[in-house]
């Protein structure tokens, strides 16, 4: 098994419970950890015996763009559409974290972190 992990995905969206939030958006970053074999891609040097990054970007920045009143929401769409759509994946991680929370405090981020595997 092996890791790819796309690190501080910076994204505005309109995640969030508030009617605000809605209107006046928000910045987000994500993190995005995937387990697959890496053992073919390694010998090959071939891009289609792993898995794209771009796909996975693309995945994120996509689903990020969908309001949702909660984070745990957006993780899991991301989760679980990682797995749908490319089969070598065998877990998905994803850490979603608003940025300059409206919480009434000095709170630099707030992070929810989701599993799935592949059943």
């Amino acid at each position: 098994m092996g890791v790819i992990k796309l690190k501080n995905i910076r994204t505005f969206s309109y995640h969030g419970c508030l009617i605000e939030e809605g209107k006046i958006g928000s910045d987000y970053t994500v993190d995005l950890k995937i387990k697959t074999n890496l053992q073919k891609s390694a010998e090959t040097d071939h891009l289609l015996d792993t898995v794209d990054y771009v796909h996975l970007n693309k995945i994120v920045a996509e689903e990020m763009a969908i309001r949702s009143h909660l984070l745990e929401h957006v993780a899991k769409r991301i989760n679980i559409r990682v797995l749908a759509e490319i089969e070598m994946v065998v877990k998905t991680t994803v850490w979603v974290s608003k940025i300059n929370p409206p919480i009434g405090g000095d709170v630099e981020s707030v992070t929810i972190k989701m599993t799935e595997t592949r059943k």
